[in-house]
């Protein structure tokens, strides 16, 4: 893992370029409580894209994996974290790039694309359709089970999940619901409708946090929908078939 520094924070993340030592970059911004290893390498994304010809890079979100925590809820709303995005392309040299992100990801991505469109070629929205305008639950049980003293105390249900899977991943609970607090900022319609980018937005069949993936394209000039089949929000993110449609959606839109 490199590192670069941007508002304070100290942030890992990966560069692999292909076999040739060239293609168009796609940066990839993982989900919460995840990181860049859990959403992007060990799925087999690093591989499938260098494979195709694409120089893959992928971070580690504030408060996540390899990168520095805070503990202050201010620091993870999805405006500062897409200026991490940013940041690193700007210390990587790239001017314009494909964004890939998954689920809190994707919403970063959004972000990204409202606040640099120029630096967006294209977007990707894994695990998060309509869901991003019209919100995806109620999170605030998520970080009561992160910050309990004894997970066999949890009775939510996706509290529970989220907690097991923090846990597994040795992450940093106390960040983690510092940043659930305020990174579910909501977008807009309006604002969906000025992100021109082509954008390609997945979401597993059986998810049921991310949203209609339908409802969000509808609201975007150059988007279109993909249904991830018999995927729910966690196991969507390293299916074949979306692997194989983000291909060819990226083949069809170079940077």
């Amino acid at each position: 893992m490199d590192h670069f520094s941007h508002e304070g924070f100290d942030l890992a993340f990966l560069d692999q370029a292909p076999a040739n030592g060239r293609g168009d970059p796609v940066l990839m911004i993982h989900g919460f409580a995840s990181s860049h290893y859990v959403n992007w390498v060990s799925p087999g994304w690093f591989k499938t894209l260098t494979e195709a010809g694409y120089r893959a890079i992928a971070f580690d979100n504030r408060g996540h994996g390899g990168s520095s925590k805070s503990y202050d809820e201010a620091d993870y709303t999805p405006g500062k974290m897409a200026g991490d995005a940013l940041a690193l392309l700007d210390h990587l040299g790239i001017e314009r790039a494909h964004v890939m992100g998954y689920s809190m990801g994707a919403r970063i991505s959004a972000f990204l694309a409202l606040e640099a469109p120029e630096r967006v070629a294209t977007l990707v929205f894994g695990g998060l359709g309509i869901g991003m305008v019209d919100g995806v639950g109620d999170w605030d049980p998520i970080a009561s089970a992160l910050l309990a003293q004894d997970p066999e105390t949890i009775t939510h249900r996706r509290g529970k999940s989220f907690r097991a899977f923090a846990d597994q991943t040795r992450s940093d609970k106390r960040a983690l619901a510092a940043c659930i607090a305020t990174s579910r900022e909501l977008l807009t319609e309006a604002d969906m409708s000025r992100i021109t980018q082509p954008t390609l937005v997945a979401v597993g069949t059986t998810d049921d946090i991310g949203g209609s993936a339908a409802e969000l394209a509808a609201l975007m000039p150059k988007a279109v929908a993909f249904d991830i089949e018999g995927r729910d929000h966690m196991l969507a993110v390293g299916d074949k078939a979306f692997k194989k449609r983000v291909l060819e959606f990226l083949a069809e839109n170079p940077v």
